[in-house]
């Protein structure tokens, strides 16, 4: 204990490695306890931790209470003993590579206690020969080269130039997006389209992509640890600070990469609560997204660690979700039952103004389709408003109703929804059943697909899916095929032959002839009044 205590209190020459008498100290130490023995240095020379592992390895412990250096290393140095003679293993430059470490150095320990040589390794900006280290030449304590301070300057300004320019992404995150799955690549790659477009409709500039497709998930960190460690040379190559996962993550697997690659991590469920949290403007969606953030977050509120301070932090935290980790379990289910009971009373309001509207007698045409189909823009177009249309996924959240004057003065009321997408979290599958209730009063479901979009079949199945889960599925519906002022026309005509559906593009009128003969049709044939010769 004394001699570990003394190890404690060591400090190096900032110019080398390791001083050849703290060289020798510690593998004295290690052939007298037969155990691996091994200190992190900071880059003024001071032990900051000493490690006693057993014959065969180390386990360094979690490295929560120590910061990178200018965002790339981690300004820690690893020098710790080998007894068998063996090299650098595979196990080593792992802790290389994950903890980030300005330098990874070995002795050989000799049987006789006196250190052999040194063996070091560095992390390196781009991978050489496939590998993202590379090895110094060994060298005797007593004779290693005083150049340590400029070897890590250098080495910290190759990083730094391989870095990308921050002016461009100032105040962004910067992401990497990963994809883990057992199904077939098409398919997974389809889905991380969806997720760069959501990261992109959540102002997240996308650095890289990565799809592992696996037999079997790993139920510790979701990924190969192999592949977590190629991850974790990307961000540090490129400055990301974010991973989102298309996945949905559990609470330890969080935690798991986060410890490993001290980057904060959110998954796919956060991401697009986190673009709700910022696009929801109507008091009843702002109450929905908390509700929704709070059941995402209480099974994640266990402990109050660095994996859960970063899961809270910026992205994935926004709005009124993001103080939740300063209550407990207790505080979150009385605010839920809040929310419970104010959401009762804007579901009251809702349901009168849908009386008011039915006394009335205008019949409804509710916009659905797949997120970004352009339902916003066509509603604009109709009725010469200006809600906002961007080329982002939910880019509407809100529902919206505008009047709208068919030819032979019929006049009807046109809303507008939430986009729909695959995968929805159940989170929000509650708050996508109140937002919708809207359509529920509607004559006529308008579903606009996105005809550019080399999966508009898919996006249709997936509309069709959740308006039968939310019980909507018998109401009358037209297919409108949108921007045919991006697709071939004979792949407009061939679709147009293959649905009952009619083609327009949402940003030109002159288009709109059949999609407006077609809706007034539908409406004359639902519409109670109007088919009895009633006024509108």
């Amino acid at each position: 204990m004394k001699a570990l205590e003394r190890l404690a209190r060591r400090r190096v020459e900032p110019d080398l490695i390791v001083s050849p008498e703290l060289a020798r100290e510690l593998t004295v130490l290690s052939v007298e306890l037969n155990r691996q023995v091994g200190i992190l240095l900071n880059r003024a020379g001071q032990v900051e931790l000493v490690i006693v592992g057993d014959h065969k390895g180390l386990l360094i412990p979690a490295l929560t209470g120590f910061r990178s250096a200018g965002g790339r290393l981690k300004g820690l140095r690893l020098v710790h003993t080998h007894l068998a003679g063996e090299e650098i293993s595979q196990d080593d430059l792992m802790d290389l590579l994950f903890l980030r470490l300005d330098l990874l150095t070995m002795i050989k320990a000799q049987p006789d206690g006196l250190p052999e040589r040194l063996y070091s390794a560095h992390l390196v900006p781009a991978a050489t020969a496939g590998t993202p280290w590379a090895f110094l030449p060994p060298v005797v304590p007593s004779q290693q080269p005083r150049t340590l301070r400029a070897q890590l300057a250098a080495l910290e300004d190759e990083f730094a130039r391989s870095r990308p320019t921050k002016t461009v992404d100032q105040g962004k995150d910067r992401a990497i997006l990963v994809s883990v799955t057992t199904a077939p690549k098409a398919r997974a790659q389809e889905s991380m389209d969806e997720l760069v477009e959501l990261a992109r409709s959540d102002d997240v500039v996308v650095l890289d992509t990565v799809i592992q497709r696996r037999d079997r998930i790993n139920p510790r960190f979701i990924l190969g640890k192999g592949k977590l460690g190629e991850i974790m040379l990307k961000a540090l190559q490129l400055h990301a600070n974010l991973l989102v996962f298309d996945q949905e993550l559990n609470p330890s697997q969080i935690r798991s990469i986060t410890d490993h690659t001290e980057l904060r991590v959110i998954d796919r469920t956060q991401l697009i609560l986190d673009i709700f949290a910022r696009r929801a403007l109507s008091r009843e969606g702002r109450l929905q997204i908390e509700m929704a953030q709070l059941k995402y977050l209480m099974p994640r509120l266990t402990t109050r660690d660095d994996a859960l301070s970063r899961l809270t932090g910026g992205i994935g935290g926004r709005g009124p979700g993001e103080t939740r980790l300063e209550v407990d379990r207790r505080r979150i289910k009385d605010r839920l039952n809040k929310l419970d009971k104010k959401l009762e009373e804007v579901a009251r309001e809702r349901s009168q103004r849908r009386a008011r509207r039915r006394k009335r007698e205008l019949p409804v045409l509710s916009l659905v389709g797949y997120t970004n189909a352009g339902k916003s823009t066509l509603l604009n177009t109709l009725t010469r408003s200006d809600i906002l249309a961007e080329d982002k996924l939910f880019a509407t959240l809100d529902p919206t109703s505008r009047r709208l004057r068919f030819p032979q003065d019929m006049e009807v009321i046109v809303t507008d929804t939430v986009g729909f997408i695959s995968h929805l979290p159940a989170e929000l599958k509650q708050a996508f059943k109140a937002t919708l209730e809207e359509l529920h009063e509607a004559g006529v479901l308008l579903h606009v697909v996105d005809l550019s979009n080399p999966r508009f079949a898919d996006h249709m199945a997936v509309v069709e899916g959740l308006l039968r889960e939310l019980d909507l599925g018998d109401i009358p519906r037209l297919t409108v095929f949108n921007k045919i002022d991006q697709v071939d026309p004979a792949v407009v005509a061939e679709q147009l032959a293959s649905h009952e559906a009619v083609a327009l593009s949402a940003l030109d009128p002159s288009t709109f002839g059949p999609f407006l003969d077609k809706a007034r049709q539908l409406v004359l044939k639902e519409w109670t009044p109007l088919a009895e010769g009633g006024q509108v």
